[in-house]
């Protein structure tokens, strides 16, 4: 064990040290030209594993060749979909539906440009396909500031418009980036010739109110052209990280929620122990020059992805819930030793130098240096870069409103209670990040304020293996769905995170498919995956079969759901009793697994080094 623990000190410094980092492969692949091609994901993979096939793809350049490449598809009746640059939805969103292999690929890679910015108004109309990081970036340059924005920077404007991403605040309008959208125009497909065109240009004032289902569309209406923000004058933010214990920390969150601007909540459950991120807004002309460079999304060394991971299959395969918690208890140290990745940059030789950080609104909002590097053959990259065998997972999100969020941390504390060392697993992913989201206008927007529950955890590669504790995080994913309602991040979420979400969104859901049939009447831009979602043409989310639980596919009824031949059977849960889960049941007599995960570790190191 000693020799493990040197180890994984010496992983953690050496993923702190500063890297350049490969930027992200291509998320379109063609074999002949920009013909026969596959796309994905930024992580190689969707929910349901299957490879996406198209027959094209186009790239324009300015919405012109935008209109043009519309109207050719819609004259044809092939279907198509907008790719963002690189593609960081986990679910199909991406894929064109009609045959495999016969449609279109609209990549918005090249509408990434500023159209126009009226300092007077603080509005800004950029293309759809500029990052989030290039927008903060001209924004700042205009002495403007986007007022919310997730905290990943590797996303689109048109791709989190479209999955309804946000960051953390009940203030004012929320956090949800497209409550400041004043302004849209798109390219939808026509079913008659229109100026010699099949598609046509729709643009939306701030009070049309087809904008309530152009803003967060899922990229069902069309694509995107060009989207104006209400933004105002920069200004600064000031962070401070605050760990407490989490005895009755759930009676905390509304009134942290409702007093903190930019506040959030990181839960490490195993640990018992909860950081507040004390986060408030200050004027321009505070002092500090801080920066936000949040060290899970910094490049790291190909050898530290491959290990890393390499680590937690061997507990994994080991069933070694002490190992996975040592990783957890470990890295959760290192982090807030570290400041998380704040930077201080205040001239010290260290990165970060103690609390408050204090920097301008476009340094602190967002962050993702793994992507802002030059190529170094992938020696160094993104952790979960497909190219590279490192982290793999599932992430679980959901809204779960404010009158109804202590009740499900006090029955996650119950569940952890009784399964100790349940959710170290979590914990190697930012535990339960909890983030505050406010009632939308956007007709799939939010129904309440709430709060967002990211969840990220192990995803084998081989889809037929299940998870160490398995049955735990399938009745906390089902009981924040469905026993408290929660609301599937569009962007996030396993198959089973969409089901019934028709029937929650209410009228609002309605409204939506009146508008997006007004504007593509034949369905060109919906998939099978949209229209599973939305309760369209009979398409179903659900996948049954063998061991379609162990990968979110389905909710297991039946044992052969789960993998009754390596001891897993589908069972109800302990807390949530309508739940239905893949419990590992030890046969009589069957020992524990308590191998020395170290010594294996320190074993396989030379084989590590040498791939």
């Amino acid at each position: 064990m000693a020799t493990f623990l040197a180890f994984v000190t010496l992983s953690l410094f050496l993923f702190h040290l500063p890297a350049s980092g490969s930027p992200p492969g291509p998320v379109i692949k063609c074999t002949s030209g920009d013909t026969n091609c596959t796309v994905t994901n930024a992580y190689g993979a969707f929910p349901d594993r299957s490879t996406c096939r198209v027959a094209a793809v186009t790239y324009p350049t300015n919405e012109q060749e935008l209109l043009l490449a519309v109207s050719n598809a819609s004259f044809a009746k092939q279907h198509m979909k907008a790719v963002s640059a690189y593609a960081h939805s986990i679910p199909k969103l991406s894929c064109p539906g009609g045959p495999s292999g016969a449609g279109l690929a609209i990549s918005t890679e090249r509408l990434n440009k500023l159209v126009s910015v009226d300092p007077a108004s603080s509005r800004m109309t950029v293309e759809a396909g500029i990052t989030l990081r290039a927008l903060l970036d001209v924004a700042a340059a205009n002495g403007l500031a986007v007022p919310h924005s997730p905290y990943w920077e590797g996303v689109t404007l048109g791709g989190l418009l479209g999955t309804g991403s946000h960051g953390s605040s009940v203030f004012g309008k929320g956090s949800a980036v497209h409550e400041y959208v004043v302004g849209m125009r798109l390219v939808v497909p026509s079913p008659v010739q229109i100026d010699g065109l099949y598609a046509r240009v729709v643009s939306f004032g701030e009070d049309d109110p087809d904008l309530l289902a152009a803003k967060v569309s899922l990229g069902v209406l069309g694509v995107v052209s060009q989207v104006t923000l209400q933004l105002e004058p920069m200004f600064k933010r000031s962070i401070t990280n605050r760990v407490q214990r989490d005895e009755a920390f759930e009676q905390t969150i509304a009134s942290f929620a409702f007093t903190t601007q930019y506040g959030d909540i990181t839960w490490y459950p195993s640990q018992a122990i909860v950081v507040y991120g004390d986060d408030v807004k200050l004027p321009i002309n505070a002092t500090g020059r801080g920066e936000n460079d949040f060290l899970g999304f910094r490049p790291q060394a190909r050898l530290i992805i491959k290990s890393t991971r390499a680590l937690e299959e061997l507990a994994e395969a080991r069933e070694d819930a002490n190992g996975k918690c040592l990783l957890a208890k470990t890295q959760v140290i290192s982090l807030l030793l570290l400041g998380m990745g704040l930077k201080s940059n205040d001239g010290s030789i260290v990165d970060f130098t103690g609390y408050p950080v204090i920097g301008n609104q476009s340094d602190m909002q967002s962050s993702g240096s793994c992507l802002r590097s030059p190529e170094d053959n992938v020696q160094t990259a993104c952790g979960w870069d497909p190219r590279i065998p490192g982290i793999f997972y599932h992430q679980t999100t959901a809204s779960i409103p404010f009158t109804s969020i202590a009740s499900f941390i006090a029955d996650v504390k119950k569940l952890r209670d009784a399964n100790p060392g349940a959710l170290c697993g979590t914990e190697l992913y930012l535990g339960f990040l909890m983030r505050f989201v406010r009632n939308s206008t956007a007709y799939l927007g939010k129904t309440e304020d709430c709060v967002d529950i990211d969840i990220t955890y192990y995803r084998s590669r081989d889809p037929e293996q299940p998870r160490l504790f398995e049955d735990v995080l399938e009745e906390i994913e089902q009981m924040a769905l469905f026993k408290y309602n929660g609301l599937p991040h569009w962007g996030k979420n396993r198959n089973i995170g969409f089901l019934k979400v028709r029937e929650k969104l209410g009228a609002k859901g309605d409204e939506f498919v009146s508008v997006m049939e007004k504007y593509d009447q034949e369905g060109l831009f919906s998939s099978d995956w949209t229209d599973a979602v939305l309760g369209l043409r009979g398409k179903e989310l659900v996948i049954s079969g063998k061991g379609c639980a162990l990968e979110g596919l389905c909710i297991c009824s039946d044992d052969d759901h789960c993998a009754p031949e390596k001891g897993y059977y589908c069972r109800p849960g302990q807390v949530y009793g309508e739940a239905r889960v893949c419990r590992r049941i030890q046969a009589a007599g069957e020992l524990e697994k308590r191998n020395d995960v170290g010594q294996d570790m320190f074993i396989m190191m030379p084989n590590l080094a040498r791939s």
